[in-house]
């Protein structure tokens, strides 16, 4: 077994201030952060992964906007993989599993934004070719979303796509709980 970390989309526009924030993405960064030390400190790999919106109608993720750039808190070390996608899935145009099945990686730990986006797309095609996926729940952050005159709160949704995941594409577990 062959572990490695994905840092999914954990960039300035989800964040106050920006053009897109998510319930809470401090508090889901700070986890992230958490997990990241873990695998710098046990030397397994790592894989950031940020997108850049080229979708005419975008709003968020513009390119050559701040709200591309990395938070603080996970900012790539060198040597570290760095991957720009263009889509929710991670795996679609950017080499990823490439470098994955390059580095004998067969698990997956997926922490980064947004839980009902991205994160769901990524780990659900991580499974569908083969990988076995942990999701560590505290270190992802979903938005408030809207359905017609129904507003489905952010925790909600995390929460939705949290129980949706776990057990079916992945062990879904929390960053005090993960080793």
């Amino acid at each position: 077994m062959a572990r490695a970390l994905l840092l999914v989309d954990i960039q300035l526009d989800y964040f106050p201030g920006g053009a897109f924030p998510l319930v809470e993405p401090d508090a889901a960064a700070a986890a992230a952060s958490t997990v990241l030390t873990s695998f710098r400190l046990s030397g397994e790999p790592i894989v950031h992964i940020f997108h850049v919106a080229t979708d005419s109608d975008a709003t968020f993720f513009l390119p050559g906007t701040p709200g591309t750039d990395f938070h603080p808190s996970v900012e790539p070390l060198a040597g570290e993989t760095v991957l720009e996608k263009h889509e929710p899935n991670s795996f679609i145009g950017t080499g990823l599993q490439g470098i994955l099945d390059g580095a004998g990686v067969t698990d997956l730990v997926i922490v980064g934004m947004m839980s009902s986006m991205c994160i769901d797309s990524t780990t659900r095609a991580a499974h569908e070719l083969g990988f076995t996926c942990t999701v560590i729940s505290d270190a992802c952050a979903a938005p408030d979303l809207r359905l017609g005159e129904t507003t489905v709160p952010g925790a909600s949704v995390h929460a939705a796509f949290m129980a949706a995941l776990d057990g079916s594409f992945a062990t879904v577990t929390r960053s005090t709980d993960f080793r």
